[in-house]
């Protein structure tokens, strides 16, 4: 399952209250989400975060959305460890402090047993995703580590953020725009679509029968 979270903004605006306060909203709602994936069976769930595009927004909301990410790992790893769910959070890292990057380092190391897969994809997005691939490939073939007529589809998708992850059978995504903004370009290329017009905090399961 991939969930494409969208709407905080608009939601808040809605009632009178910061983006922020939208977003945090939104952080509420992933508790209630892992919960019924579980319960169906879901093995995997990935959530569209914080896109590569993202960093365009105004600064105040980037430092409030980068803060809030801080505050998920620091409050919510310990609580994902017992449940038996393990963190991963892919996306480019070169944009965050150090102090950020040890704390993603030490939420996955606390949560590597878990049995359910948590994806946050953070400073992620597909094109970036599908560039690092073959750059990687190209350093391969350029240092005889790898010949051209080798390269398949199966070898490309060994590169790429996800790529010990099956693909995801759903996508989901919030706010009623029918996109997926540079959302897994690779892996969605057979994954059912459903876009709801609900905003993100205010999503249930429910919605999907």
């Amino acid at each position: 399952l991939a969930i494409i979270m969208d709407g905080n903004n608009r939601w808040a605006t809605l009632r009178g209250l910061t983006g922020i306060a939208g977003h945090e909203a939104g952080v509420e709602r992933i508790r209630s989400i892992l919960s019924a994936a579980r319960s169906h069976s879901v093995e995997v769930v990935t959530l569209f975060a914080f896109s590569s595009e993202n960093w365009h927004r105004p600064a105040h909301e980037v430092t409030g959305l980068m803060r809030l990410f801080a505050n998920y790992l620091k409050k919510e790893c310990e609580g994902l460890r017992d449940d038996g769910i393990r963190l991963r959070v892919v996306g480019n890292r070169n944009n965050f402090g150090n102090d950020l990057c040890e704390l993603i380092d030490e939420a996955e190391l606390m949560t590597q047993h878990g049995d359910f897969t948590l994806v946050l994809c953070v400073d992620y997005g597909g094109r970036w995703d599908i560039v690092q691939a073959t750059r990687d490939i190209a350093s391969k073939v350029k240092n005889n580590q790898m010949q051209v007529s080798a390269i398949s589809e199966s070898i490309f998708a060994n590169q790429l953020q996800l790529k010990d992850l099956p693909d995801p059978d759903l996508c989901i995504r919030t706010g009623g725009e029918e996109r997926i903004s540079n959302f897994l370009l690779w892996h969605l290329a057979y994954t059912e679509l459903f876009v709801c017009d609900c905003y993100w905090p205010d999503f249930s399961p429910v919605l999907l029968n």
